[in-house]
């Protein structure tokens, strides 16, 4: 049985994001302890041998990759920005410290490294633990604690070097993904489905937001309110996903995986739990599986109560491995 690639560098702990900041390098120290310390449970040993752990290093087709998503104006002033020293501040929510641009390429980097492992049949789908996130950068700028569009800019990456046409990106995150929406708002070759605490940051993903142009049709929000859980979440994705994936028949499906809908997140105000992060990745798997060869990459979006966190992605990457 061909395993899951966990995809991380040690590197992406030096994005510094200051005392108090939610998007915490502890996120992901605390996700490998979770997973990989001494004190494993049965079940964590488990899941563990069916992980090929991969470490992310710097892609030969980086900025290649990452040019089909943000501007050169845009990757231009990052660079230009990175701080020698303390950090700085691209808007209220996201700073750039001196290891943050580092820490943004290799992240952009495991989500190459992901479709090329997955294309190549060494994995049969992947988990990128990576920091900063990507779904609210823009084209030409940053946002809500993101740099590069991770997500993004690995569905362009699948159709220009692997030459397959429909790529769907799901994203459960809490916060509405405006930017990789606005990456593919005209573009019918990918499809956007997301579903999100509404009203809330930032303020994008209404029902009716579908796209334009081309794209019109290719975008589907499920706008949800403060209280919702675990059963209106499946009823979206047993219902809704499963109509909109059997209408577009994807080549490859890519997610988001936000862990704030957790009802323990300091962040919103949904209340989905453990088992259901775990149901609704049975439900991604199953669709997967009919339709694109079982061909999956999930990135880490946001979740920032640690614990909630670890616990959720350990639930997550178990149903990957078919535990």
């Amino acid at each position: 049985m061909m395993k899951t690639g966990y995809i991380y560098h040690p590197d992406m702990l030096r994005h510094d994001t200051g005392p108090g900041h939610p998007e915490s390098p502890q996120r992901l120290s605390t996700l490998e302890k979770k997973l990989f310390g001494a004190s494993q449970s049965n079940q964590g040993f488990a899941l563990t041998s069916r992980l090929e752990k991969m470490q992310s290093e710097r892609h030969d087709r980086l900025y290649d990759a990452v040019s089909r998503i943000h501007t050169s104006t845009y990757i231009d002033a990052l660079k230009a920005a990175v701080p020698k020293t303390d950090r700085i501040y691209l808007d209220p929510d996201t700073p750039l410290s001196p290891g943050s641009l580092l820490a943004a390429e290799l992240a952009v980097s495991a989500g190459l490294i992901a479709v090329d492992s997955v294309m190549a049949g060494s994995i049969r789908n992947a988990f990128c633990a990576v920091r900063p996130p990507g779904h609210h950068a823009e084209a030409g700028k940053a946002m809500g604690f993101c740099l590069f569009n991770n997500i993004a800019i690995a569905a362009k990456y699948i159709q220009t070097k692997y030459h397959l046409d429909k790529v769907l990106i799901i994203d459960w995150d809490v916060h509405h993904g405006n930017g990789t929406q606005n990456a593919f708002y005209q573009d019918s070759s990918v499809f956007y489905f997301s579903s999100h605490q509404f009203p809330c940051y930032p303020g994008t993903g209404a029902k009716d937001e579908r796209g334009e142009g081309r794209g019109e049709g290719s975008t589907e929000n499920h706008p949800l309110p403060a209280g919702s859980g675990d059963t209106e979440l499946l009823a979206v994705f047993e219902h809704d996903l499963s109509l909109a994936v059997s209408d577009f028949r994807p080549d490859f499906i890519l997610i988001s995986a936000g862990f704030d809908a957790h009802r323990d997140d300091p962040l919103a105000s949904l209340e989905v739990t453990d088992e259901g992060f775990a149901e609704m990745t049975k439900i991604v798997c199953s669709l997967a599986d009919t339709h694109c060869e079982g061909r999956i990459i999930s990135f880490l979006e946001g979740g920032y109560n640690l614990d909630a966190l670890a616990r959720s992605v350990e639930r997550h990457l178990g149903v990957l491995c078919g535990l």
